[in-house]
């Protein structure tokens, strides 16, 4: 199973579906995130994952390949842009959206737009929770 997640710059949210996906998901799954564009890392997005006990500093802030989108079996636009400007999948590929606002817009104080950052963390890791769960009942259902 090769997931990938797909936003805009896969700077923030697709990083940190990315980081889930890895430490949620176990053996037998390969996990990717891309962007329509590559806008760099977010460091409040690398902090808040930090404090959950993932590190996603390691991971690349890349731009969607043609090779990215063939090799996946199973594509998630966290972002309504993405989901706008993502090239049509091959046949095979499924495709999901989830509409994630973007922490990186949020405004205020220091505390409140961590606050924003924490809230997106907490809803990808429920989001990215439940997408495993699917799969693997399905996978079952198969065997």
């Amino acid at each position: 199973m090769n997931l990938l997640f797909l936003c805009t710059g896969n700077s923030c949210r697709s990083q940190m579906a990315e980081g889930w996906a890895r430490a949620l998901a176990g053996e037998g799954v390969t996990v990717q995130s891309a962007g329509i564009e590559a806008h760099g890392k977010n460091p409040r997005a690398i902090a808040v994952m930090q404090e959950a006990g993932i590190d996603i500093s390691n991971q690349e802030s890349t731009k969607l390949t043609d090779a990215m989108l063939t090799e996946a079996d199973y594509l998630v636009t966290v972002c309504g842009h993405a989901d706008e400007h993502c090239p049509v999948p091959p046949p095979g590929v499924r495709k999901e959206h989830w509409p994630l606002s973007d922490p990186a817009k949020a405004t205020g104080t220091e505390d409140e737009i961590m606050a924003t950052f924490r809230a997106t963390r907490d809803e990808v890791r429920s989001r990215v929770n439940e997408l495993l769960e699917r799969l693997r009942t399905e996978a079952g259902a198969r065997a």
